[in-house]
């Protein structure tokens, strides 16, 4: 992990926050900004665009960890969060809202670092995986929409599927436009024909 990365700290008690940041400090931290009050927070993550996210909330109650919850769901960076106590169900909430690392009960400065870099791990896995998963889906969606068009040209052409492909790939090449295009194009007039 870069020492150069510019870090948030969200903490509403300054003497915690003085602790986590002296942990990234000592980690060689040298842009570490501490925030202390949260109201409007998504526009004041905005505003500062950090690297990474540190949260300490002492003993949160449902209220403020769902406020919390709700600022990392707006926000796509790496988050650490501390909580002194956590309910049933908090840990599930905050993976579900994007929530990195979540520690119970183990602020201390020397496992600050540890805790950040295994933060930005998870997020940057997460971002990998979600990324997987859009390219996967448009894929699908793309075929689709390619076997719908071969459906329509070999219904109307009688011609065989890989004839019918060969026609859409043909067209893609002569018109300088991909494969996917013409296969909408297609369906759009064709729709547009049987109205």
């Amino acid at each position: 992990m870069s020492p150069s990365l510019s870090i948030l700290v969200i903490d509403d008690n300054r003497i915690r926050a003085s602790i986590i940041e002296q942990g990234l400090r000592d980690a060689g931290h040298d842009t570490v900004i501490v925030i202390d009050e949260m109201e409007g927070l998504v526009r004041k993550i905005t505003e500062i665009e950090p690297d990474v996210i540190v949260i300490d909330l002492e003993n949160p109650n449902r209220d403020q960890l769902e406020h919390m919850f709700q600022v990392t769901r707006a926000v796509q960076r790496p988050i650490a969060m501390f909580v002194d106590k956590s309910e049933s169900g908090s840990i599930e909430a905050a993976v579900d809202a994007g929530v990195s690392a979540y520690v119970v009960d183990g602020l201390k400065k020397e496992r600050v670092k540890p805790i950040l870099d295994m933060a930005i791990s998870r997020f940057r896995a997460y971002s990998r995986l979600n990324q997987e998963l859009r390219e996967a889906r448009t894929e699908l969606a793309e075929r689709k929409t390619i076997d719908r068009a071969k459906g329509i040209l070999m219904k109307s052409k009688g011609v065989s599927e890989e004839e019918a492909y060969r026609l859409l790939r043909k067209t893609a090449m002569n018109q300088s436009r991909k494969i996917i295009e013409v296969a909408q194009g297609l369906i759009l007039a064709a729709g547009l024909l049987e109205d």
